[in-house]
């Protein structure tokens, strides 16, 4: 790789081959797209937590030719470490000096600590801060409540967080921390101009101007994909329903089962995806609660991303019934990118998309006819699949983020 290309020390709890989470796919799919086009040098660093390897030390691997510096977190770490924490802003420094990047790209540093930001800029690194969700404002990082209800604080306060917080003075700590550090970032982007306004009118960042919406990308369709598509809709016409949440009630799991459970029909089939790495999420309990619903419903493992297409081709709609205000929402965007319709709450930065149909949006809270109402309006419409939906590609997502980069340069 050419020695004249842009260094990128990207940051992330998180990284191949270790992933998990939606940040942590876009982090390393947009990683990706930059060395194999060969538009920038990218190496990583991210978190463990290893008994067999001593607190901090560095482990290194490689994947897709980048180079990710892993740090080994302890356990039994105080608070304060999982937010700020001088001993992986240590390392960190130390790696800066040792590989000299040219810019440091941070994504979700939940564990790593916020400080990271502080340490990049004390070396004279520009810096771009990417936030996925809502950890720089909320210590619950989602902003769900206890009761396992979102919270609709807006603007957030930290005074609001005391019926959600067992020390309501460390919040107070953590939150002044946070904000402080937010402020050392040259540009801050969110990844939906939902995420974006609600910090803004929260304060994060003080100076608006420096808050951007970098929208994430997916993995489009790969060739064969719609000719697959078609032929199992041939094969099998049943309007086939896709879910891959996982059974909890944020993701809107008991309405999904509710809902199945009392249509009238069972004309229509359905996949579920175990999300979790070690295939726990769907207990016998769930498993039982499947086996009430109407159809013919599947449990599938997870995929990775050279999946995506072989799961896709088996649906026709896919459910997102999340709960809370989301920042973004992958799989909506990689649905519609392949012609599939979705069903979904009013869940915030995932309704950004040019399919969203506001009168269809099921709102937070909702009880099961809603969703009943929209799988019968499905059922009744069989042949009217959507048309693909124009949808930014994880390279062009990682060219949107060159300019930032080179914006925080000048």
């Amino acid at each position: 790789m050419s020695d004249d290309l842009l260094h990128i020390l990207v940051a992330n709890v998180f990284f191949a081959p270790w992933r998990y989470g939606g940040a942590t796919i876009v982090a390393g799919e947009v990683a990706k797209s930059l060395v194999r086009r060969k538009r920038a040098r990218v190496t990583a660093f991210s978190a463990m937590s290893r008994t067999d390897l001593a607190p901090y030390a560095v482990f290194r691997t490689q994947s897709d030719g980048i180079d990710n510096f892993t740090v080994n977190l302890p356990h039994g770490r105080a608070t304060r470490d999982l937010y700020d924490n001088p001993q992986v802003q240590a390392v960190f420094a130390n790696l800066i000096e040792t590989l000299k990047p040219d810019v440091a790209h941070f994504h979700s540093v939940q564990e790593l600590g916020g400080g990271l930001i502080e340490t990049a800029k004390a070396a004279g690194l520009p810096t771009v801060l990417s936030t996925h969700d809502f950890w720089w404002m909320c210590e619950r990082q989602f902003m769900i409540r206890p009761d396992q209800t979102y919270c609709t604080i807006d603007p957030v306060r930290v005074d609001g967080c005391a019926g959600c917080v067992v020390d309501l003075e460390a919040v107070r700590t953590r939150d002044k921390r946070l904000r402080s550090v937010i402020e050392s970032a040259d540009i801050v982007t969110f990844p939906s101009a939902f995420a974006r306004d609600l910090a803004v009118r929260s304060g994060i960042p003080a100076n608006a101007k420096r808050a951007a919406v970098w929208e994430n990308g997916v993995t489009l369709p790969g060739s064969g994909f719609f000719e697959a598509q078609a032929a199992r809709r041939a094969r099998d016409p049943r309007i086939s329903f896709g879910f891959v949440g996982g059974p909890s009630h944020m993701k809107g799991w008991p309405l999904i089962h509710k809902a199945f459970s009392h249509i009238d029909t069972d004309d229509l089939r359905g996949v579920l995806v175990d999300g979790s790495i070690d295939g726990s999420w769907w207990t016998d309990h769930f498993r039982r609660q499947v086996a009430q619903m109407r159809g013919d419903w599947e449990i599938v493992p997870r995929f990775e991303q050279d999946a995506l297409d072989a799961f896709y081709a088996e649906i026709d709609v896919l459910l997102f019934m999340s709960q809370w205000k989301e920042t973004y929402g992958l799989t909506v965007r990689e649905a519609i990118a392949r012609g599939i319709r979705v069903i979904q709450t009013d869940s915030g930065g995932t309704t950004e998309h040019p399919l969203v149909q506001p009168s269809h949006l099921i709102p937070i809270g909702a009880g099961p006819e809603l969703l009943m109402q929209e799988i019968q309006h499905v059922l009744d419409h069989l042949a009217k699949h959507p048309e693909p939906a124009t949808v930014i590609s994880y390279d062009q997502q990682a060219d949107n983020l060159m300019s930032f980069l080179e914006a925080s340069r000048t």
